[in-house]
């Protein structure tokens, strides 16, 4: 039988890198926009939707769209250099850039894939701009394959069973903080 923590600390786990993976996404379109002139009217996080920075001013749409995969992944592998004191640290830091490396790379290797030019996201963003979807579609090989090598290197069961040995209350509670910090902050964002 599973034991209640294990499955408040799994959901708990993935939920915050989920939304921790959102939020450093929108933050690379947000800083690409800065960077290139343009102005940012608002971001759009979980729970308001799946994530989406909205611009009044773009100058450079194809810089912009790529921003968000390339920090999004940069971002989220550099948690692996900031969590090495202690396995459970070091786990969370893995689980978190495995997640942001499979899903950017995921997100935009599969629009590159299927591609429809007239689409909303990323992927059909950077077709429009003249990006080749062989380009998305490298990315997206490149980042999805590193991440699953990051997650196949947590263990059998990607490591859930030996961070739930060493999780105790306090690591559940700083997990559920952190999935709830990234959700009041997609409440108070500005949309528009």
């Amino acid at each position: 039988m599973v034991r209640p923590f294990a499955c408040l600390f799994f959901t708990a786990t993935l939920a915050a890198s989920w939304l921790a993976m959102t939020a450093t996404h929108e933050f690379g379109h947000v800083l690409h926009v800065w960077l290139s002139g343009g102005r940012v009217v608002g971001v759009e996080l979980p729970p308001r939707g799946l994530g989406h920075t909205r611009v009044s001013l773009n100058p450079h749409p194809q810089f912009v769209a790529w921003g968000g995969a390339c920090w999004g992944s940069i971002l989220g592998t550099s948690a692996i250099v900031f969590t090495r004191r202690g396995a459970l640290s070091r786990w969370c830091g893995r689980f978190f850039a495995g997640t942001c490396l499979i899903a950017n790379g995921a997100y935009l290797g599969i629009g590159g894939l299927f591609g429809d030019p007239n689409g909303a996201d990323d992927a059909h963003e950077l077709l429009r701009q003249g990006a080749h979807a062989w380009q998305l579609q490298l990315f997206g090989l490149v980042a999805a394959s590193a991440g699953l090598v990051v997650r196949h290197r947590l263990g059998r069961r990607l490591g859930f069973d030996l961070a739930i040995q060493i999780a105790d209350r306090r690591t559940l509670a700083m997990v559920l903080a952190l999935a709830g910090s990234c959700l009041v902050a997609g409440c108070l964002l500005p949309a528009e």
